[in-house]
């Protein structure tokens, strides 16, 4: 899916808030807005990286999905996400996410 269309996906408002080793739950990464979601969206599209979406669960109001990338390496990242939805868009994204250490 291209930028374009993923960005397309959230409402001009949303937040997006990141948790991980770096970015702790009590000092997460929090983009707002298109334009901070869309640099984070063409970061992740420009790594070669495979990208695997897994265990989908979708609500009038909510979807939560996890998410499986694997480097050529052979590291793997693995991300939990929750979104609120209002009007079809995405509002708000909450992501958990862990990759291996380095080899």
């Amino acid at each position: 899916m291209s930028t374009t269309a993923q960005l397309a996906l959230y409402a001009p408002n949303a937040d997006v808030m990141l948790v991980d080793r770096i970015s702790t739950p009590s000092s997460p990464r929090v983009l707002h807005g298109l334009a901070e979601i869309r640099t984070w969206i063409e970061d992740i599209c420009e790594r070669d990286m495979t990208h695997r979406v897994d265990m989908q669960v979708l609500g009038d109001t909510g979807a939560a999905y996890t998410e499986n990338c694997r480097y050529p390496d052979g590291a793997n990242v693995l991300c939990a996400t929750v979104l609120a939805l209002r009007d079809g868009r995405i509002v708000r994204q909450v992501g958990v996410q862990a990759w291996d250490e380095q080899r």
